[in-house]
């Protein structure tokens, strides 16, 4: 059997596992592939300051050009049916729309989402609206930010301003893109913007957070009843080094404070005790009504996933409060493992553990892959790009998802990270995802040979229904 032949019958039986209905999509965000950064009345981004500020993003990068999008994007659009999405998973950037965060509507900026949404629906594409991949506007970030309780009910307003606009003909709304990374990253770690080290700050973020989709759920529903809504997390099958009771203690502090946080309080169990435990007196006031606000019922969870976490305790201190530490990359890989140009082991089975064990211990109504992808240095050899190991672990994520779905998990749909090449936060453009490459100085467009195997895994699916 050829080479060919063999990835056909991985397709064909890829396809003949997951349900007729099965929504298979491509996600990109705002601040990483639009550019136009200071074009029709968008005002600043967080992301906008901080990468403009020396040292924080790699080479000096910016999003103000990024994939050009906001130029480009019909032609992207007609890319995406020409690779048969069912579905496209964009951002709406918050200063475009308000530039502030607060006051005056940018009718420009909704003008141009209702033009991305109407081509979208033209070419038989659902659009899947997120509301917050990080991109606050640095209006309200110089007002304390996501810090502050004001950025809620903001958040809310804006919510309730894109929702009138565009919820007659979103097929999805998803509150937030990862609220750990934008608290903690953003907020204790200090690799993302606002780019703040201090883990009660985080904290205090992160709650915030939550509540601003809390308060955004009822607006949404308000303005668009018939629309479902959800929120992404991001989340990892945590597991331990070693035997070591410690370490075993570690993982479950992991586990608590990537995955339980944030999955107990959406889903009515409240904050959980041993991470309150842990957090300790960096705990936020919590008004009366703030967990059964965060707590409202959703339609669907939002899941991302590149890799599971490995996990040993070590001495608390300055950077390390909850004592963990994650193994490195040279110790991942003399485990066995492949290791992604993000230093991220490849580990399919992990991801099909994680959507069972969401499926099974919170009951969510429905579960969609919002995020899942690698990253790997791509290099284009006389005009197209061979990039196996990402139809590898395409490939192999995909069939832990349809054991996932066989196994009881109520998965719904597929988005694969990235559509595009693209500004890949601190890393700039050093990092690419995309299964379609971008050549940042000419903007061509190239489609890997993994965007291929994916379109090709589309149709197949498609021919059984």
């Amino acid at each position: 059997m050829t080479a060919e032949s063999n990835t056909d019958a991985r397709i064909e039986t890829l396809a003949m596992r997951l349900p007729s209905d099965f929504l298979w999509g491509a996600a990109t965000a705002s601040y990483q592939i639009e550019g136009a950064a200071s074009e029709d009345g968008r005002g600043e981004s967080i992301w906008d300051r901080f990468s403009r500020t020396p040292g924080k993003v790699r080479d000096g990068d910016t999003g103000d050009v990024a994939c050009d999008h906001y130029h480009r994007m019909p032609e992207d659009v007609a890319l995406m049916k020409e690779l048969g999405l069912g579905a496209y998973r964009f951002s709406v950037a918050w200063p475009r729309v308000i530039p502030d965060g607060t006051g005056q509507v940018n009718a420009a900026g909704l003008d141009w989402y209702e033009r991305l949404v109407d081509t979208l629906l033209a070419a038989g594409i659902q659009p899947w609206a997120t509301l917050y991949h990080w991109d606050l506007p640095q209006a309200l970030q110089d007002r304390g930010g996501w810090a502050s309780a004001e950025t809620v009910d903001s958040f809310a307003r804006y919510a309730d301003v894109v929702a009138r606009r565009l919820g007659d003909r979103v097929a999805g709304w998803i509150t937030h893109n990862e609220p750990w990374v934008a608290a903690f990253v953003g907020h204790y770690q200090g690799r993302h913007a606002p780019g703040i080290t201090d883990l009660g700050t985080a904290v205090t973020a992160a709650h915030h957070i939550l509540l601003s989709h809390g308060r955004a759920v009822p607006a949404l529903r308000a303005a668009t009843p018939s629309v479902p809504v959800g929120i992404t997390l991001n989340l990892n099958t945590v597991r331990s080094a070693s035997s070591d009771p410690r370490d075993q203690a570690a993982a479950r502090r992991d586990d608590g404070y990537l995955n339980r946080w944030f999955l107990d309080a959406i889903f009515g169990r409240g904050y959980p005790a041993d991470m309150l435990e842990a957090f300790g007196d960096m705990m936020p006031a919590i008004g009366s009504n703030d967990l059964a606000e965060i707590a409202a019922p959703i339609d669907f969870l939002g899941v991302n996933n590149y890799f599971p976490s490995y996990v040993r305790a070590v001495e608390r201190g300055p950077g390390r409060e909850l004592g963990i530490e994650h193994l490195r990359e040279a110790e991942l890989a003399a485990r066995g493992f492949e290791i992604t140009e993000m230093g991220w082991p490849v580990a399919p089975d992990a991801f099909g553990e994680l959507l069972v064990r969401v499926g099974r211990d919170y009951q969510p109504a429905a579960i969609y892959v919002t995020e899942n992808g690698c990253a790997f240095a791509d290099t284009v050899e006389d005009g197209a790009v061979h990039d196996p190991r990402r139809t590898a672990y395409l490939a192999g994520h995909i069939a832990a998802l349809s054991g996932a779905i066989e196994a009881g998990s109520p998965v719904r749909g597929y988005f694969v990270w990235s559509l595009f090449d693209n500004f890949e936060w601190g890393h700039g453009y050093s990092k690419r995802f995309g299964v379609v490459y971008v050549d940042y100085q000419t903007q061509a467009r190239i489609v890997k040979d993994s965007g291929r195997w994916y379109q090709e895994l589309l149709e197949a699916h498609r021919a059984r229904r």
